[in-house]
């Protein structure tokens, strides 16, 4: 009998106990990092065993819905997996070397392998090759554009042409939530952390996007990277907060437990905490159930598990500290 378990890539449970457990927060021993939902887990165990075809089913399955979000998603996750065990992908490529999924997979897969090399520029420049035929192979899909964008970041290409490469995202999907991420992070880079303009970025985008749609986190990510850089002094406290007030209303029309959230709910608690904001960051520990991310705990600990379980039991000690430090009560500080 296959042991599918082995088969996965390090969801991670923790093994910690804590001394006491209060607040309504998952006991550490379930708390899993970088979980699947129902859909991904099956491809990632299939591709484990090196069949490739749960993965072609999932990906088409977002192509002919249009789920754009989930399948920009499902394929940074699917990337991930093939940079350590490729032999799925190989066989894919070889037997459907025209497939919009696998084109797409492959374009993400070729920037995420030359990333961290310090040819980095030189080298996706070899990549747009593919990532132009992603683009021709869906042309409804905006994630080949989102890869462009993070291309673009990489390579260190100019404002014209990465003005060329949003507008045609925005084209295919004005809303679409990695693509404004990916331009923020662009921005970020290229204005050489002027975190003014980015919050000006990432606000308008946010008042543009109806109730729900995911960019109304955009402005907190921009305080993520204000409160992570040298830049917590350049934007006001009050902008700050308002960000993550945006987010928490965001965060609300999501189930709690519930994996998809888990990304936005993970770097919602880290902007709050930053902030000094604990009951507000208790309640989206609340709401997380037992879903942590790696990011963004690995910008602290090689171990963004053990991280994440630190600060949350922090945040339990100091809700209880100081119980009106939530929005009704928000701390001076800027905390942790």
């Amino acid at each position: 009998m296959v042991d599918t378990m082995a088969l996965l890539p390090p969801f991670i449970r923790a093994t910690r106990v804590p001394p006491y457990l209060t607040g309504g927060l998952s006991a550490d021993d379930e708390v899993l990092l970088d979980a699947p939902d129902d859909r991904l887990g099956p491809a990632l165990v299939a591709a484990g065993q090196g069949t490739y075809g749960r993965a072609a089913e999932l990906l088409s399955a977002t192509r002919e819905s249009a789920a754009w979000e989930l399948r920009d998603r499902y394929v940074r996750r699917l990337s991930a997996f093939a940079r350590s065990r490729p032999e799925w992908y190989d066989a894919w490529r070889a037997g459907a070397p025209y497939d919009p999924d696998q084109l797409l997979l492959g374009a993400q897969l070729a920037v995420d392998r030359v990333w961290d090399s310090p040819a980095r520029a030189e080298l996706l420049r070899e990549v747009s090759p593919l990532i132009t035929a992603a683009a021709r192979g869906e042309d409804r899909d905006p994630v080949p554009w989102r890869i462009a964008l993070d291309h673009a970041r990489g390579s260190q290409a100019g404002h014209t042409y990465f003005g060329e490469l949003w507008e045609a995202a925005l084209r295919r999907a004005p809303l679409h939530y990695g693509c404004h991420v990916a331009a923020l992070r662009y921005l970020a880079a290229s204005w050489r952390g002027s975190y003014r303009e980015c919050f000006d970025f990432a606000d308008r985008a946010a008042q543009d996007a109806p109730p729900g749609s995911l960019v109304q986190a955009l402005p907190a990510r921009a305080a993520l990277a204000c409160l992570t850089g040298a830049g917590s002094d350049a934007v006001p406290r009050e902008r700050l907060d308002a960000a993550a007030d945006r987010a928490i209303e965001l965060s609300a029309t999501f189930a709690p437990a519930d994996p998809w959230p888990a990304e936005i709910r993970n770097k919602l608690v880290y902007v709050l905490v930053r902030l000094g904001r604990w009951q507000d960051a208790l309640e989206q520990l609340r709401m997380l159930g037992p879903y942590a991310t790696s990011f963004p705990w690995n910008r602290e600990a090689e171990d963004p598990l053990g991280r994440f379980l630190e600060v949350r039991e922090e945040v339990r000690r100091h809700a209880l500290i100081h119980p009106r430090s939530g929005q009704g009560g928000r701390a001076r500080s800027a905390g942790h």
